[in-house]
């Protein structure tokens, strides 16, 4: 701006048209009261002016003003359009107002409209910082409700952080009810399928599905099937380099010492890391046990221990003590006493209602543990575990043979699990054998038993075909090792050329089986990362869905089942709920 200029004056009216554009720039401190310092005041901010500078181009004092985004109701009532005019203009001198002149009122200090900002801001902890996604990743707590330690004491390491701790009623809010176990109800309500591992359409889950889940809230139970069939592996290699019918093959019993300290290993390390689950994720446990198709896995740490010490190589212990086999069979004594009572005592956990192939794993450890018992020279214990898993093999056996209308047939993907049929009988005649002294004629039976089922599964070669690899592969590992270990038995009894081929098969059989699963479990573990994915059976809610919930679902999901259910819903809409569950029962079964 040109210094010999006049400066712009401005006159207060109204003024219809639209404001002109700004010409000429205005000093502040050439208007009065406008955002000046007068004489006398102290300024905001320090005069930046510089003494050097020449008088012709002296540097006039600037100061920033942060309006408002919006202006209040007020101010925007109040607002007039201004006009812009020469100094010389009506009611005006030297560009002020004469009403202002005369006036001996002190102007008032600078005035600043700036908005407040967020505290934090600074340091990037305000409250627009809740908008971030991958803020709101770091604290998301959904996850807590199945943390061991996510009560008080996880608080008080985050006050001690520094940072600002979320008010306790917000955590209990996210949390269900954590001292209360989730019925048995809620599992046949809010899961489907025979292994109860499929959310219903019309169910939500606590955890979030759009996320992969911390890597232990992922590891199931049933991973210590893989320890039962590389330690079953472990005695059967035992066997053929010590009974009299394989002789003819010379094996070494360096075989059994690596399976077996190979065996030692991979329990050590499953049961490491489930123990970290149990630390940690307590709920998480907790919920896999009151699950009435998952309780039956937790048999298989304790069948997997009784493995090791019937495979021990004679190098590490030619004899274990006694007082080992009672530690061992405790365990079993406690979960059967549950388990068995619960099949007996009715309710929702009746044997008719849970039948399920892998209720074999809480039969299968008392022929195993008679077995044990009997190597070691034990008489009556050994006798009374076998006598109760006798029991109730039976009753088991007839329930899933037969299964009852109201039980639905196995998906594909579970079709291997048919093959604890065999693990039981197998078991039971070594471990009769053990008890009487010899391969008598209720070993025989029990075996022959064992021998039917595994070619009646065996022959029917479509029945495990087209279906991905899931950790339900290993439930045949040990039962077909069973079956070689049982032939094996029987061979030494009755020797002859159709008894020794036969045993030579399917212990071959047994070690490709074996041997494929875990190259292929260790590619699915390391190299595509999909063994372990989102248990969605241990997230289901404790609380039933609304039942609006239930049709929108419906509605989303938009299957031929669905649409039925929906018409069905429409049809009896008008009447009350009874009426729409009773047409629900009608429609579903008219669609199977």
């Amino acid at each position: 701006m040109d210094h010999g200029e006049n400066p712009v004056s401005i006159e207060l009216q109204e003024y219809a048209e639209p404001v002109p554009q700004l010409l000429k720039l205005i000093s502040s401190n050439e208007v009065a009261g406008f955002d000046s310092i007068m004489e006398g005041e102290t300024p905001v901010f320090p005069n930046p002016t510089n003494s050097s500078q020449p008088n012709g181009h002296q540097r006039k004092i600037s100061i920033s003003i942060s309006m408002p985004s919006s202006p209040t109701g007020a101010t925007s009532a109040d607002t007039k359009n201004v006009l812009f005019v020469q100094d010389n203009a009506k009611g005006f001198k030297n560009g002020v107002p004469e009403s202002c002149v005369g006036s001996k009122a002190k102007p008032k200090g600078v005035k600043f409209l700036s908005q407040p900002m967020p505290k934090g801001s600074v340091f990037g902890e305000g409250a627009n910082m809740n908008q971030n996604p991958n803020v709101k990743k770091f604290k998301d707590k959904r996850f807590d409700s199945f943390k061991t330690w996510s009560g008080k004491l996880e608080r008080q390491l985050t006050n001690l952080r520094g940072r600002q701790q979320e008010s306790e009623s917000e955590d209990d809010s996210v949390r269900p009810s954590e001292n209360e176990a989730l019925p048995v109800d809620r599992y046949f309500d809010a899961l489907e399928g025979p292994e109860l591992e499929t959310l219903r359409a019309s169910e939500e889950i606590v955890l979030p599905d759009d996320k992969t889940w911390p890597f232990l809230l992922r590891y199931p139970i049933s991973s210590f099937g893989i320890c039962l069939g590389v330690s079953s592996q472990a005695i059967m290699w035992k066997t053929l380099a010590t009974a009299t019918s394989t002789n003819f093959l010379h094996i070494s019993l360096t075989v059994n010492l690596i399976l077996w300290w190979i065996s030692v290993a991979l329990v050590a390390i499953v049961a490491s890391i489930y123990l970290t689950k149990v630390v940690l994720y307590f709920e998480a446990v907790r919920r896999e046990y009151y699950h009435p198709i998952r309780v039956n896995f937790f048999f298989a740490p304790w069948i997997s221990l009784l493995f090791l010490a019937i495979g021990v190589p004679p190098s590490v212990a030619s004899s274990l003590p006694v007082a080992l086999w009672y530690v061992l069979m405790t365990p079993f004594l406690c979960l059967e006493l549950k388990i068995y009572g619960q099949w007996m005592s009715g309710g929702q956990r009746r044997l008719s209602k849970v039948a399920n192939p892998s209720n074999h794993l809480s039969v299968v450890g008392n022929f195993v543990g008679a077995l044990l018992g009997a190597s070691m020279g034990l008489k009556e214990g050994p006798i009374f575990f076998f006598a109760v898993g006798l029991a109730h093999y039976t009753v088991l056996f007839v329930t899933l043979y037969q299964r009852l209308p109201t039980n639905e047939t196995l998906p594909k993907e579970l079709h291997p699990v048919f093959f604890l049929f065999v693990a039981a009988p197998s078991v039971a005649s070594m471990a009769w054998a053990n008890i009487q002294g010899s391969f008598d004629y209720g070993s025989r039976i029990a075996y022959f038993i064992a021998l039917f089922l595994y070619f009646s599964l065996a022959v029917r070669i479509n029945f495990f075909r087209g279906f991905k690899f899931s950790l339900a592969w290993w439930a045949y590992t040990f039962p077909m090792t069973g079956a070689a270990i049982a032939t094996m038995r029987y061979s030494s009894a009755v020797t002859n050329v159709v008894t020794q081929t036969l045993s030579v098969i399917l212990s071959v059989v047994a070690t490709l089986t074996v041997t494929a699963l875990l190259v292929t479990t260790i590619l699915h573990a390391f190299v595509q990362r999909d063994l372990f994915p989102n248990d969605i059976a241990i997230a289901i809610s404790d609380r039933k869905p609304k039942s609006h919930r239930r049709w929108f679902n419906l509605i989303r999901h938009g299957s031929s089942e669905h649409n039925a259910d929906i018409d069905t819903f429409l049809k009896f809409a008008n009447g009350d709920t009874k009426d729409i569950e009773a047409g629900l029962k009608i429609s579903s079964a008219e669609a199977k």
